[in-house]
Parts: C-alpha cells; sequence; structure tokens
C-alpha cells in the first residue's frame, strides 16, 4: 500500500503560481501512472492532471490545459503540478493518486478505486 503526502498549497492571488509536490512512500512508484485531482466546496471531485510511470505522456483537463504541468522524479518517488496563471475557480483542495495497479493509465474518472493523499488546500483570491 502506497502512502502518499501532498505538500505545496496555499493562498494566492489571480494570475499566481504555485507547485504542489506529491511524495510517495511505501513502495515505488516508478511503475505507476500517477495523477493529480480537486475537490472544491459543494462540487464532486474532478480530474486533473495524469502522466505515465515513464514521464513520456501527460494528460490534463481541458479546463488547466496550457496553465498547469505535471511532472515527476522517480528518483525521489515525487509527483509534481506547476500551476500558473492561477485563476478563482481553481479554488480546491487538491489530491495526489496511484492507480492500484502497474503499467496502467490512470483513469480520469474519480470514483475508481486506487489510493489518495489527504489532500492541500489551493486557495486563489481575485
Amino acid at each position: 500500500q502506497v502512502q502518499l503526502v501532498e505538500s505545496g498549497g496555499g493562498l494566492v492571488q489571480a494570475g499566481g503560481s504555485l507547485r504542489l509536490s506529491c511524495a510517495a512512500s511505501g513502495r515505488t512508484i516508478s511503475s505507476y501512472s500517477m495523477g493529480w485531482f480537486r475537490q472544491a466546496p459543494g462540487k464532486e471531485r474532478e480530474f486533473v492532471a495524469a502522466i505515465s510511470w515513464t514521464g513520456g505522456s501527460t494528460n490534463y483537463a481541458d479546463s488547466v490545459k496550457g496553465r498547469f504541468t505535471i511532472s515527476r522524479d522517480n528518483a525521489k518517488n515525487t509527483v509534481y503540478l506547476q500551476m500558473n496563471s492561477l485563476k478563482p475557480e481553481d479554488t480546491a483542495v487538491y489530491y495526489c493518486a496511484a492507480p492500484r495497479l502497474r503499467y496502467v493509465v490512470m483513469s480520469t474518472t474519480p470514483s475508481v478505486d486506487r489510493s489518495w493523499g489527504q489532500g492541500t488546500q489551493v486557495t486563489v483570491s481575485s
């Protein structure tokens, strides 16, 4: 069972940037795709970004395409989410996610069984 710990959230003005980190322990993530999801107050959890186990393939929600970048450092067992040009509608709790199986593409469906971190709050003020 992998443990995921997110960090890097905070309060930022619209147009600003934040970099989220997700540190994994309990297993190496080098054989697993990884992803980020978010949940705003009163809304369902939604997909944000995913990256393949090699880092060679990425996938983004349309709402963040061109502004967010997902990356990974398998040597550090860590995944990152660089968020630029932040908007108030990006305000949410951001969760790191890992699938149960190796070498599978990260599903964009939030309800799929997977490992989750505890989340980190991102607040963007207007």
